[in-house]
């Protein structure tokens, strides 16, 4: 398991350091505001948390946040939040554009491949310990504070990284509603892991 933690840690990283590059040379705005935009991005900063987490993991599993990162609760929330960044590219934003080259590459690693293998390390790791149904509550507090960010800031600089929360397009209303069913995905999809971690425990103890 170390070593396949270590193998999501080489991915994440070298497709956010891709996507970096990719974002900072397109001279699409000041660098400034391209960082800015660059983490404004869920995939980017959930991709960024799989990759520190997978990091520690490998390299330093017996410090504080290699205990942090191993527990289970911690690894199904980051695994409902990158397993999210997989359903609704998948789903909802793949057929939106067509990226060539290395941000073909740098696509399907951000929204594919890792989150197809993280989800396969917490089954193989944190679905063995089961966890209480409300236990996903918390999870919920990542997620909508990104949405108050995106809308505060968008406020301002007009700027929505993805277009089912775009105020200027969809109006208040209908973004409202769109984060009120995003966060009611987040919502079914942490008992869907819950559940399954518990049924998968239940099966290793049966």
């Amino acid at each position: 398991m170390k070593i396949f933690s270590g193998i999501i840690a080489v991915s994440g990283w070298f497709a956010l350091t891709a996507q970096a590059y990719i974002m900072f040379t397109g001279n699409a705005a000041p660098l400034p505001e391209l960082i800015i935009r660059f983490f404004s991005y869920f995939t980017i900063t959930t991709n960024l948390l799989v990759a520190i987490c997978s990091t520690v993991l490998f390299l330093a599993p017996e410090t504080q946040w290699g205990r942090f990162f191993s527990k289970p609760a911690t690894l199904t929330a980051i695994t409902v939040y990158i397993t999210i960044v997989g359903l609704i590219y998948n789903i909802i934003l793949r057929s939106l554009w067509s990226p060539q080259g290395l941000q073909y590459i740098v696509d399907e690693l951000l929204h594919t491949v890792i989150p197809a293998m993280f989800i396969l390390y917490w089954g193989l790791t944190a679905a063995k310990t089961p966890l209480p149904w409300n236990s996903c509550w918390p999870w919920l507090i990542y997620p909508l504070a990104y949405i108050v960010w995106v809308l505060i800031r968008g406020a301002f600089s007009g700027f929505y990284p993805y277009p089912f929360i775009h105020v200027g397009t969809l109006g208040m209303q209908q973004t409202l509603i769109n984060a009120v069913g995003i966060g009611v995905l987040f919502a079914v999809v942490s008992l869907a892991f819950i559940g399954i971690g518990r049924w998968i425990s239940g099966k290793r103890l049966s």
